[in-house]
């Protein structure tokens, strides 16, 4: 299968590995997608398998960027699409009308665990909020204060243990205003039996929850995270494209994507950056990309050493390659903003979100960010979820049939020239009003906070 007109390689349709398609010189770069995927290391000849035994990345360290905007007229559509959601008291739209436990800390992760089990509430284990030193703490505190704020959970019980540094009066500097007969608080140390006054608290947020009923939301509330994971040799064909094409039509109805795994942009990020609707939002997204460089480099790592074990099996061979199937799932909607981690949307359209490629990480972040649900793709296959619903799209039809308690929806009739955005579109909004995700069906519901730096 030949992916563009300038590619000098095509993908086998069985495997998804790369084949070359005339003689390729040492040296001389190798095409997919109509872009550089790296350069031939040796002489490749018509018909041979093309991958990390002959080829190699051309990235290297911080580059120099331009501004060179495209063409970033977007029709806007006025549709009367509509899902079922739930309005809060301060205006938010929720797709789920739950209750969740976020504890400060990872010593009542026991305790939340045995309070969920008592009550049906969700709890969500880590081992943070205490020990921590600067940005790591603040992190951690953000990233939680987020969750109380998301409004897919009707009601939030805050579990703290009384000793630690993320204690229940120094988050709620971080957390900031919020509405006390949502959000109640519980610090174990002070209770004989904190079990008992958790099922309390959690008891009265299950009756304020059920003062709660779905109601038509226009399609323009959605705010969907997009997310990959698994690659393999098709994701830049079929999953990342559909998602891609449903980004788009998103987004010109109103609505709001986020495109986080910044170093899965490295090789990729130029075309990003020419649809930054302003000055401002490109030299942001420059910064995105450098300041992750230097975390790299910081730890003294190889900036372009990515694709995993799982990706290579699959046909993926350099980062560039990798970028170039990743970035798909923005399709080709203007870049409105750029978000550090923990912070929410507050512009419709795309977005670009801080954060590592981590699959556990990138949909904390996401999450994090206000997304009612993320849309991922895979080749490989993973069970995954966020404490959002996290819809997992097969690259391939073997995928989606071996891993059917997994998979939510095969993109793989793709490769027979079906688009299926109305398909994902139609399939989006039976979720958003209440359908389960498969990592919902499974109780897969979990967070990864991010740190970088000293534990006491």
């Amino acid at each position: 299968m030949l992916i563009n007109k300038l590619d000098n390689v095509e993908v086998n349709i069985e495997n998804g590995h790369k084949y070359a398609i005339c003689d390729i010189k040492k040296g001389e770069n190798v095409i997919k997608y109509g872009q550089p995927i790296g350069h031939a290391i040796c002489d490749i000849k018509a018909g041979e398998h093309v991958h990390t035994h002959n080829i190699k990345t051309n990235l290297s360290d911080k580059l120099e960027y331009s501004y060179n905007p495209a063409d970033l007229s977007f029709e806007k559509i006025d549709s009367e699409l509509t899902f079922k959601g739930y309005v809060r008291e301060n205006g938010d739209i929720g797709i789920r009308n739950d209750i969740w436990i976020v504890n400060t800390v990872g010593c009542v992760n026991k305790t939340a665990e045995k309070l969920a089990h008592l009550t049906g509430a969700k709890h969500f284990p880590h081992p943070f909020g205490c020990s921590q030193l600067g940005d790591d703490q603040l992190y951690t505190q953000k990233i939680l204060a987020a969750m109380v704020h998301h409004p897919n959970a009707a009601g939030v019980l805050v579990l703290g243990l009384g000793c630690e540094n993320n204690n229940i009066e120094a988050f709620k500097k971080v957390l900031g205003d919020y509405d006390k007969k949502r959000v109640k608080f519980l610090v174990a140390q002070e209770f004989d039996d904190e079990i008992a006054e958790g099922v309390r608290l959690i008891n009265e947020l299950k009756e304020y929850a059920a003062g709660f009923e779905r109601v038509d939301i226009p399609i323009s509330k959605l705010k969907v995270g997009l997310k990959c994971g698994g690659s393999d040799g098709f994701s830049g064909i079929t999953a990342n494209p559909l998602v891609g094409r449903f980004c788009d039509s998103l987004v010109k109805m109103g609505g709001s994507c986020i495109l986080t795994e910044v170093p899965e942009m490295f090789g990729a990020e130029h075309l990003l950056m020419d649809r930054c609707v302003d000055r401002e939002t490109f030299d942001k997204t420059v910064a995105l990309i450098n300041n992750f460089k230097d975390y790299y480099t910081r730890h003294n790592q190889v900036i372009y050493e990515n694709p995993s074990p799982g990706n290579k099996a699959g046909g993926i061979t350099t980062l560039e390659e990798k970028s170039l199937g990743c970035v798909q799932k923005g399709g080709l909607s203007p870049v409105v903003d750029v978000l550090d981690c923990g912070e929410r949307i507050s512009k419709n359209g795309l977005s670009l979100l801080n954060g590592p490629g981590n699959d556990i990480v990138a949909v904390t972040n996401l999450m994090a960010s206000g997304v009612h649900l993320i849309l991922f793709t895979t080749g490989r296959g993973t069970p995954l979820g966020s404490a959002v619903p996290t819809v997992k799209i097969a690259t391939n039809n073997a995928l989606a049939t071996k891993k059917s308690s997994w998979i939510d929806f095969d993109a793989s009739p793709v490769l027979q020239g079906k688009e299926l955005t109305d398909e994902l579109l139609s399939f989006t909004i039976e979720v958003a009003s209440g359908k389960l995700a498969k990592n919902e069906e499974n109780g897969y519901e979990e967070i990864s906070i991010f740190k970088d730096g000293v534990t006491l």
